[in-house]
């Protein structure tokens, strides 16, 4: 009985020993920080690794330092035009690591989550609610930073820091979408429309371009044509004038006293030239004639007589 009571005696307080020790030691990942409470007050700050404690006097809260998200509540968000649009956003954000940030967050703020959550949510309406509904939902990056500042300059005293504020969902009245389809549908079209018409109209200029080409061409060649007719017009005419010129310098000179005889030298040469037959009076003008063998190589002679001639004469 008294060895048990030896036993007990000695086990009894080991354990209690042994428990202490075991409850004294903590682990903090590196993932988080801890503050040290000793008798309900700050007593140090705690990094990665093991730490004692005191037992049933000391206490230790660990604070997840790495970056975390929270959904911010879907609220509807009347704009400046009198549109309700849903909103929907997601905030990313941080405890940072230093000991006045960790032991602000734990002392300064009851849930800051929840307090994330709900100023989001009031600063969105705040932000949407100064936009048209068309500038709301094309500004959403402005919304974003505008969004990030505001929770920042918040969250600052609670040793808090917003990495990025996210808009997800910004969505118009189902109503008002399908008005705004109809709209772009409508003006899609309209836009087809003016391009064909302005295919047509580069069409219908470069035909015209080319028909305008096509007549300056045949009116350069008409023209040219003219002028090479009038140039030669002129120098025939030029020609003609100057073997007249030549014919009655020759006449003045060579027949000054036989004008008539050249005349009909000269008709004769000119039908000889077409190869004609020429029906001459028995002996009249063969000394003119022989004067143009050349040419008589050409024409036939026919000589007649007198009664001939005076048979001819009566015929007629």
């Amino acid at each position: 009985m008294v060895d048990a009571v030896q036993v007990v005696a000695i086990v009894i307080p080991l354990v209690v020993i042994m428990y202490a020790v075991i409850s004294s030691l903590r682990i903090v990942r590196p993932t988080e920080k801890g503050l040290v409470e000793r008798l309900g007050k700050y007593h140090r700050f705690v990094q990665g690794g093991i730490t004692f404690l005191v037992p049933f006097v000391d206490r230790i809260i660990k604070v997840n330092v790495t970056e975390r998200m929270t959904p911010v509540q879907r609220q509807d968000v009347i704009t400046k035009d009198k549109v309700f649009m849903g909103v929907d956003a997601v905030v990313f954000y941080r405890i940072k690591p230093e000991e006045a940030s960790v032991k602000a967050s734990q002392y300064y703020v009851a849930n800051f989550a929840a307090q994330i959550d709900t100023l989001a949510r009031t600063v969105l309406r705040d932000i949407i609610g100064g936009m048209d509904m068309t500038i709301a939902n094309t500004s959403r990056p402005i919304i974003n930073e505008k969004l990030k500042e505001a929770l920042d300059e918040q969250t600052e005293k609670w040793g808090i820091e917003i990495v990025r504020a996210e808009i997800k969902d910004l969505e118009p009245p189902k109503e008002l979408i399908v008005s705004m389809e109809s709209v772009l549908k409508a003006d899609n079209e309209r836009q087809a429309a003016e391009k064909i018409a302005i295919a047509q109209a580069t069409l219908a200029s470069r035909q015209k371009n080319a028909a305008i080409q096509v007549a300056e061409g045949q009116k350069q060649s008409a023209i040219l044509q003219a002028e090479g007719q009038k140039t030669a017009t002129i120098a025939i005419a030029e020609g003609d004038a100057q073997a007249t010129k030549l014919r009655n310098e020759a006449l003045t000179t060579y027949f000054k006293d036989s004008a008539i005889t050249f005349k009909q030298l000269d008709t004769i040469s000119a039908s000889l030239q077409n190869n004609t037959k020429i029906i001459v009076p028995e002996g009249k003008a063969i000394s003119l004639i022989l004067n143009e063998q050349e040419n008589l190589s050409k024409a036939t002679i026919i000589p007649i007589t007198q009664s001939q001639q005076q048979k001819n004469s009566k015929q007629m």
